[in-house]
């Protein structure tokens, strides 16, 4: 997903990852990292995926086109398969979906990880892509989520949000995913030449677990219902003279 200053960011992964032209949405999900944002990752890296070190694992980063680096460069044992997904092509851009809310591209409990950094301020509707998360997880696959608590405004081309750990642990229950960790790095360890301090990233660390199956038939009805509702929206907003104004 689209980022400014701070951030990392299928069909079923065969010998060759498919990639699809985007529709011309105007929400991409590109993104810069800052250092404090790898640092972050680095040690989810460490806490969570330590026991996956030397095993085949399937890594999606949500938001992946590379600007100033990504999270490919610290998630990089040589077992893991690392793909990159997000609305436009680019550097470290495996796959381009063509919705940003529904990844048909993107196979179900196809990724044993899911990474995204400093994008989900710039999504309108985190909500539903916490679902497209949850849904293309493997049991007991593991998402890791950083986005900022702070910083300034930098829309790309929406910045919508800013996350605490509440508000985090909120978007996890609502996906059904169970939250590992979900804190604020309010002051960053260390001496930062960039602007890391500023954003005071949270980071979220949330599992996929087994859901019942009455609890999948109501997810599937939820799913269905905002996509419908964001088509409304959609179609309300081309009737606007500013085709970046939110609709609530």
């Amino acid at each position: 997903m689209a980022s400014a200053p701070g951030s990392s960011g299928c069909a079923s992964i065969a010998s060759r990852i498919p990639v699809h032209r985007n529709s011309g949405n105007p929400l991409d999900y590109g993104s810069r990292v800052h250092q404090s944002s790898l640092d972050a990752m680095i040690a989810a890296r460490d806490e969570f995926l330590s026991g996956r070190k030397g095993r085949p694992t399937r890594i999606l980063d949500i938001g992946s086109q590379s600007i100033n680096g990504s999270y490919r460069d610290v998630l990089n044992d040589p077992a893991w398969t690392y793909v990159g997904l997000d609305m436009v092509q680019g550097d470290g851009v495996d796959v381009v979906v063509d919705q940003p809310y529904r990844w048909k591209e993107v196979a179900t409990n196809s990724f044993d990880v899911v990474v995204s950094g400093q994008a989900f301020e710039h999504v309108e509707f985190p909500w539903v892509t916490m679902l497209e998360i949850e849904r293309v997880l493997s049991r007991d696959g593991i998402a890791i989520i950083i986005a900022p608590s702070g910083g300034e405004e930098h829309r790309f081309p929406f910045d919508c949000w800013r996350f605490y750990p509440d508000g985090f642990r909120a978007l996890a229950s609502w996906a059904d995913l169970a939250t590992l960790s979900s804190t604020t790095n309010w002051n960053p360890p260390g001496t930062y030449d960039d602007d890391s301090v500023s954003w005071a990233d949270s980071v979220l660390v949330a599992k996929a677990v087994a859901v019942p199956p009455h609890r999948r038939v109501l997810g599937n009805a939820k799913r269905a219902a905002l996509r419908h509702a964001l088509g409304y929206q959609a179609s309300r907003r081309r009737t606007l003279p500013d085709s970046t104004t939110s609709l609530g």
